[in-house]
């Protein structure tokens, strides 16, 4: 499928751990960020690890506006404010994935506490700010950045959420070009309050046990993770 991948956000760990997992399995990846030579440098440095990657670098709202897909990997307090500076450039019908958690840091300790949001969650409050031709899905939480930069496989579920059916397939579709991941359809935007709280608890194991790549694995689904007689 001719598509093109822009990822906002995409100059930090989880971003480009992402640029660099699909430029290696093919698909037309844009670096968007707010300095585009940052962007540009970290497509550069993803072309010398794996020559045949059809990578570039961009600031956010040139990588947008090109894109079929946008996946968004920016912290939470940055989130809404990109969002408003981005909607201009969302002029074609697109797929957004939101990767972000509302997470708060507790004064001294780690970020596991998650932020009450009036929408319910970080990708429904994104559903909201974003034009109707956009259709927007919440994946990806729970996947280890440091994991993501590596080489070999992740050995993970991720859970898919959107309202659309086109969406959530896209994503699925996403998720399992990454070596070892299964995507899983988890039904539902609604379900991103569940994927949020996932995420942090992960963060609070891998405090707990001084690691950095907790995952999920999830038993007794389908391998292919689409139920059975639904979209």
């Amino acid at each position: 499928m001719n598509r093109t991948i822009a990822i906002i956000g995409g100059t930090g760990a989880q971003g480009s751990g992402l640029a660099w997992r699909w430029a290696r399995a093919g698909e037309t990846v844009v670096i968007g960020s707010r300095d585009p030579a940052r962007a540009a440098a970290c497509a550069e440095s993803i072309r010398q690890r794996f020559p045949a990657a059809r990578i570039t670098g961009q600031s956010n709202a040139d990588a947008v506006a090109q894109a079929d897909i946008v996946v968004l990997t920016v912290p939470f307090p940055a989130h809404i404010r990109l969002l408003k500076q981005l909607r201009p450039a969302l002029t074609r019908p697109a797929v957004l994935v939101d990767t972000t958690v509302p997470l708060e840091a507790t004064l001294g300790g780690s970020p596991t506490r998650l932020l009450s949001l009036w929408k319910g969650s970080a990708a429904e409050l994104t559903a909201s700010l974003v034009p109707e031709t956009v259709q927007v899905a919440a994946a990806f939480h729970t996947v280890s950045a440091e994991l993501l930069q590596g080489e070999g496989p992740l050995e993970s579920d991720v859970l898919v959420c959107a309202d659309h059916a086109l969406a959530r397939r896209l994503t699925c579709q996403l998720a399992e070009k990454i070596p070892g991941v299964r995507a899983i359809d988890a039904g539902g935007l609604d379900g991103a309050r569940l994927l949020e709280h996932l995420t942090a608890l992960l963060i609070r194991l891998n405090v707990r046990y001084r690691i950095t790549d907790a995952g999920v694995r999830f038993t007794g689904l389908p391998l292919s993770g689409t139920p059975h007689g639904q979209d």
